[in-house]
């Protein structure tokens, strides 16, 4: 069973995911991030995409050329888990390693 996340490691998650930020009226992270161009930013998503199915935890996303949005929830817990903080913090390793350009 996945649990939601306690308050005290809310409050840590501001320096762990300092490029994420809470979506307004949801218990859930939010980021953006552009590349240079759609190849970078379709082959991000793949690897996100990857590594989203390895650990069984899949992201709610937006694209547009160069730019993916990411939202990240775990509906079974009625909003954000340590799944999120994971996957979170492993698409910020692929971004790091994508050539992101800018984002928040």
């Amino acid at each position: 069973m996945v649990v939601p996340l306690t308050t005290s490691r809310r409050a840590e998650l501001g320096q762990q995911l300092p490029l994420w930020r809470m979506v307004p009226g949801r218990d859930a992270l939010f980021r953006s991030l552009v590349f240079s161009d759609f190849s970078q930013a379709f082959g991000f998503m793949s690897r996100v995409a990857l590594a989203a199915e390895a650990i069984n935890h899949h992201p709610e996303w937006f694209n547009v050329w160069n730019r993916v949005e990411i939202t990240l929830s775990t509906h079974d817990a009625g909003g954000l888990s340590e799944r999120d903080v994971d996957l979170a913090l492993r698409i910020d390793q692929l971004a790091l390693e994508s050539g992101v350009r800018s984002g928040i």
